[in-house]
């Protein structure tokens, strides 16, 4: 296929990436079990369709994501950019624990072991990937600007916060990317964090553009559907009735890809990368996959303009959503506004 068009991350100054990114969480974790020669032929796919900003999190896999992502940036390293995350903290003897930390003692030592574990000197895109509302902007991001100095990361990431917290964050030190869910099932971010994004110049980057899967179609209930572990089972809006109601807001967007002979995967992203038009800002979505195939179909999606009168049919589905993003909503941007 042809390769896709390109956009600066985190305005003129950043480096030019793909429009779409990968996200890929799920190789490693969450969402059932993995090939990994098939994960690997994705990524493959990913850089030949010029899908170039890769994210993964030192979460994912308890840091196996990182592990498998090495080999292919020591082949690959010049013509990736490479984004990774911090601040959920796991423990072994403890699976399902998530503590939130964003101390500067615990910074220092998440960036050593994911430059370690990923093989490489310097992070491209550093985010912080949750926010503890105790630790002031001025330690969290002030240790961040300091890897900057240092050589260790060259730009500087949040996720799931407000407006208000981008523009606290932005004036310790710029921040070029913002990552947050946006799809056409999830826009709590426009209340502020949208806006925010625009007005400073930071590219926006959704992540779950795809809904989990769920707006494609792949299931339609996650308890029924996927397998024994699958972290879907546990989102309020993917399972019993809030499934039901939420599939049954699918009905346009499949109308609509069945006229532009596409996918309603296809539909979805198209949507979210229009944002970039209707909010005026940089808009880089990161769709998972595992597969080759779902990589191009992805892929393909970033020529696709929705038309005026199909965006306002699209316009009132997050509305209609029932159920959370999350069972706990409390460390999301939504929480706090």
């Amino acid at each position: 296929m042809t390769r896709i068009d390109t956009v600066r991350l985190g305005g003129q100054d950043g480096p030019e990436i793909g429009v779409q990114g990968f996200g890929a969480m799920g190789i490693s974790e969450f969402y059932g079990d993995t090939d990994e020669a098939a994960a690997r032929d994705t990524l493959d796919a990913a850089l030949e369709a010029g899908v170039t900003l890769i994210d993964t999190a030192d979460i994912y896999g308890s840091g196996a994501n990182e592990e498998f992502l090495a080999p292919f940036l020591a082949r690959h390293r010049d013509e990736v950019v490479l984004a990774t995350k911090f601040a959920i903290e796991r423990r072994a003897d403890a699976p399902e624990y998530r503590g939130i930390r964003n101390d500067a003692a615990y910074i220092r030592g998440a960036v050593e072991a994911s430059l370690r574990r990923l093989g490489v000197e310097t992070i491209d895109l550093y985010y912080m990937h949750r926010r503890d509302p105790r630790i002031p902007f001025e330690e969290s991001v002030g240790t961040m600007a300091e890897l900057v100095r240092e050589g260790k990361v060259r730009r500087l990431g949040l996720s799931e916060v407000t407006g208000a917290e981008l523009r606290e964050a932005h004036a310790v030190h710029p921040i070029a990317a913002l990552q947050s869910e946006w799809s056409l099932f999830s826009r709590d971010v426009e209340r502020s964090a949208v806006g925010a994004a625009a007005e400073l110049g930071v590219t926006f980057v959704p992540y779950s553009p795809l809904g989990r899967g769920f707006l494609t179609g792949a299931f339609a209930d996650a308890s029924k559907d996927l397998s024994g572990g699958d972290f879907r089972a546990y989102q309020p809006r993917f399972t019993g009735d809030n499934a039901t109601r939420n599939a049954a807001l699918l009905a346009p967007v499949h109308t609509i890809a069945a006229d532009h002979g596409a996918t309603a995967a296809q539909v979805a992203l198209a949507w979210v990368q229009q944002r970039a038009d209707v909010h005026g800002l940089t808009v880089v979505p990161i769709p998972g996959t595992r597969k080759r195939a779902r990589l191009l179909e992805n892929a393909a999606a970033t020529s696709l303009r929705l038309t005026a009168e199909e965006l306002a049919v699209l316009e009132p589905i997050a509305a209609q959503v029932a159920g959370d993003r999350y069972p706990d909503m409390s460390s999301t941007s939504a929480a706090r506004e």
